[in-house]
């Protein structure tokens, strides 16, 4: 049982060291290791953010967030898979986005090993976070829905248990719940050879003629009266942004290790002895302790309410943009400091640097943040 911060550290960090030793094979593949996922749902891990009332252990987002920077620095791409499941049950028991009676069904169904994730994006309209309508559809057929559509970025793949697939019912956003082994699912292998985080099966989903019963319809936006727009969900970009960290921190670890290892003939004593390697690896690890600080710091005082989530949410997306930039610098310096064996696959450095680039495309990212972040420091200017 994990009851403390440092047994929830602790397990991701054994964790870590198992995934560790499938990552590189995983890469060359392109597929998710099927060993990872079921020491996933042996551990507990994925019942990090379930209430303790649904047997799950209640941890804060900051006792989440140190764990995943462990986790992480193991395989990035399994850590991306055990995000979402963190992240969905993370803001669900602070903004009850749906009936009281799915929350605990599907928290128990997490507790028992369910993996899920938020199957939203589509080719066409991109990240629903733009505001478009999905082209995904369900239709009603008398006690069931007839599903048809085309989903991508949908991270977990064939190792989904459920999908909460957002869709059009009528001229409605709605939120499905659809089991993954239902008939007419087809997985398409679009992810194996993309830049990062090759072996978290983001792979692209079909719904073809995909019949689920009636009240798997989780929520319609026909049915809300209250039209307030919610504050953001703060679990998603910083539980995402830790994966990304905990890889950069495993970059400094792998250089640090190298450093110590490499002792050219012409030297005879390992390059850590000399001070430009001292200072880079300075450098890295400086930036690196900044950005882990300021997420800690940002998820220590997150509390959950609403009051809180509108004031603190500048907060988050600070560390998360800041988090996302140092991984994409500091993996970037780890290069430089191994030299032309960094490229290649003798070092797992091109793979970390690779997979930290995928912290680009998540949002809040890029002008959108520095212009919440900016806002703020506006706002708050006195």
């Amino acid at each position: 049982m994990i009851q403390t911060q440092i047994s929830a550290v602790e397990l991701a960090r054994q964790l870590a060291a198992d995934f560790a030793t499938r990552a590189d094979e995983a890469d060359r593949r392109g597929r998710l290791p099927a060993e990872d996922i079921q020491a996933l749902k042996e551990s507990g891990y994925l019942a990090l953010s379930v209430p303790q009332e649904y047997g799950g252990y209640g941890l804060s987002m900051r006792e989440c967030i140190e764990a995943h920077l462990e986790l992480a620095k193991g395989s990035g791409s399994t850590a991306m898979v055990a995000a979402m499941q963190l992240h969905i049950f993370g803001n669900a028991r602070e903004t009850q986005p749906w009936p009281q009676a799915y929350f605990e069904r599907f928290a128990r169904l997490a507790v028992g090993g369910a993996l899920f994730n938020s199957i939203a994006s589509e080719p066409l309209m991109g990240s629903p976070s733009r505001g478009a309508l999905f082209a995904s559809r369900a239709v009603p057929d008398g006690d069931s829905f007839i599903i048809n559509g085309h989903k991508n970025w949908s991270t977990g793949g064939k190792h989904l248990t459920y999908m909460l697939v957002g869709l059009m019912v009528g001229n409605d956003p709605a939120l499905m719940l659809v089991p993954n082994n239902a008939p007419g699912i087809e997985w398409s292998d679009t992810w194996s050879d993309s830049l990062s985080l090759r072996a978290s099966d983001s792979d692209d989903v079909y719904f073809r003629d995909v019949r689920v019963p009636a009240d798997h319809l989780i929520s319609n936006n026909a049915d809300k009266t209250d039209k307030t727009k919610s504050p953001p969900n703060a679990w998603f970009p910083m539980l995402v942004a830790a994966t990304y960290l905990g890889v950069a921190l495993a970059a400094r670890d792998a250089t640090i290790r190298y450093a110590l290892e490499r002792i050219p003939t012409a030297l005879g004593k390992p390059i850590a002895t000399l001070p430009a390697i001292q200072r880079q690896i300075g450098e890295i690890d400086l930036m690196l302790q900044t950005a882990r600080l300021l997420m800690l710091d940002a998820a220590s005082v997150w509390t959950g309410d609403e009051a809180n989530r509108r004031a603190m949410y500048p907060r988050i997306v600070a560390a998360k943009h800041l988090a996302t930039e140092t991984a994409i610098t500091a993996t970037d310096k780890a290069l430089r400091v191994a030299g032309g064996v960094s490229i290649t696959r003798a070092l797992p450095l091109e793979r970390y640097f690779r997979d930290v680039r995928g912290g680009l495309s998540h949002p809040p990212s890029g002008d959108i943040a520095l212009e919440i972040i900016g806002r703020n420091a506006i706002d708050n200017f006195t």
